[in-house]
């Protein structure tokens, strides 16, 4: 199954949202699924991003369409990257 990395950026209002239910990441983890796709890992980080999800998900527009329903939130920005294994990238060369 393909894997995609999801780079997160809190809104203020994500950030307060977190700050009042921090269970609620796990709850949009529960969405993410329904969508289709299974969050594998999930990191906190410091930085430009607030939060590293690794994700599986069937095809591309799977992937898009998680990315669209979590955007249109507004609670945050997302970037999503398509994860290549480094085996399979070298074979294609």
């Amino acid at each position: 199954m393909p894997t995609f990395v999801l780079l997160s950026t809190l809104t203020p209002e994500g950030t307060q949202t977190v700050k009042n239910n921090p269970s609620r990441i796990r709850e949009v983890n529960r969405e993410i699924e329904q969508l289709g796709a299974t969050v594998t890992a999930q990191w906190a980080t410091l930085g430009r991003f607030d939060f590293v999800n690794v994700i599986e998900a069937p095809d591309e527009q799977t992937m898009a369409r998680v990315s669209l329903e979590l955007g249109s939130r507004g609670t945050a920005r997302y970037e999503s990257l398509v994860a290549i294994p480094v085996d399979d990238f070298i074979a294609a060369l």
